[in-house]
């Protein structure tokens, strides 16, 4: 296959990683509004299975007890790891954790639910094994492109062991979050690679600084809000583990977290209404910038639909699903259209 062929497959392969990688967040938050983040004990398999079982009398002799021994197991290593690197007082939170002790019952829907989230991350993961392959083929031009598909390789690695963290510790909070952010950092990545595989040997212009800093603001901003988000619904679950079937209830007991939640979100909307009427007043009609400023703008409003629906009707788990979704799509845009701020195509004769 020619140079020309190879760099042609990693932009569609580079694409559909990016595609698979929202797939993978929708399915993350799918199984987490179902509440079937234990649906599968062990990590990698399911009930020791590459299929999971569908029936009770699947299930392992005394898998209750065999997973909460594993799990404890893997959590004292982990703990160890934690102590390692200084952070004592997470290792000992996770020893002295007694949740990890009350095993899962079996629920078919939440452990196939899991399983195709599990799934859908393998096939993510070939697509970014894929997209390794190809990046060689900018080997001589832009070195960056193959280290950072690389190093992205890597990063799917460390957030499939930080999984079964995830599913050891019973979902610890802080590591949900953590699972979230570094599942933002690799979408990141994958984005920055297929805008250099567009953009290396064309010429950029030079933006406005306080474009950028808007364009920058508003992305940290964004980011900020989905930490709290997760803290929001990290409160909720705590919340709803005291106040079962009442749903309605659980939002008005989370505190204070969430008004920063409904607040910061305002904090957005403000922020890119400001971008949006620079980039409007600086960048043509037709161009890239105005184009995913656009994207972005819907997305947030979409976001701020599915957040009111969240907040008056119930906590609706299709809700909760798609509002993570909206989320991660409003980051990306940022990003790349911070990406995009510097080409010199669709700028205004005189604005740039």
């Amino acid at each position: 296959m020619s140079k020309s062929s190879q760099r042609i497959k990693f932009k569609q392969v580079n694409l559909i990683a990016i595609v698979s990688l929202f797939v993978v967040i929708l399915a993350g938050g799918v199984v987490r509004s179902s509440g079937s983040g234990m649906g599968c004990p062990d990590w990698p398999k399911c009930f020791g299975r590459y299929v999971p079982p569908t029936d009770a009398a699947q299930l392992p002799k005394d898998y209750k007890q065999a997973y909460v021994a594993g799990r404890i197991k893997k959590n004292i290593r982990f703990a160890k790891t934690l102590d390692v690197f200084g952070y004592s007082n997470l290792a000992k939170r996770i020893r002295e954790d007694k949740s990890i002790l009350v095993p899962e019952d079996f629920n078919v829907v939440n452990t196939w639910t899991e399983y195709i989230n599990r799934l859908i991350g393998v096939i993510a993961g070939i697509f970014m094994v894929l997209t390794v392959v190809y990046s060689f083929s900018y080997r001589d031009e832009v070195k960056m492109i193959p280290v950072l598909s690389i190093t992205n390789l890597i990063l799917v690695g460390f957030q499939g062991w930080l999984g079964s963290i995830v599913v050891s510790t019973n979902l610890t909070s802080w590591i949900v979050t953590v699972h979230m952010l570094l599942a933002l950092a690799i979408l990141a990545v994958s984005i920055y690679t297929y805008h250099l595989a567009f953009t290396y040997n064309k010429q950029n212009g030079k933006a406005k600084g306080l474009v950028i800093i808007v364009a920058v603001l508003s992305l940290i901003i964004s980011v900020v809000q989905i930490v709290i988000g997760t803290d929001v619904r990290e409160e909720i679950d705590a919340v709803s583990n005291h106040l079962q079937g009442y749903r309605e209830d659980w939002i008005n007991s989370v505190g204070a977290v969430f008004a920063n939640h409904r607040t910061l979100a305002i904090g957005v909307l403000v922020i890119n209404v400001l971008l949006y009427g620079l980039i409007r007043k600086n960048y043509n009609r037709q161009s890239v910038q105005q184009q995913l400023m656009s994207f972005t703008f819907l997305m947030i409003l979409l976001q701020i639909v599915t957040g009111v629906i969240l907040s008056y009707w119930m906590l609706p788990p299709y809700a909760q699903a798609a509002h993570i979704l909206l989320a991660s799509l409003v980051f990306s845009a940022q990003f790349y259209l911070l990406l995009n701020l510097q080409r010199s195509a669709g700028m205004k004769e005189g604005k740039l």
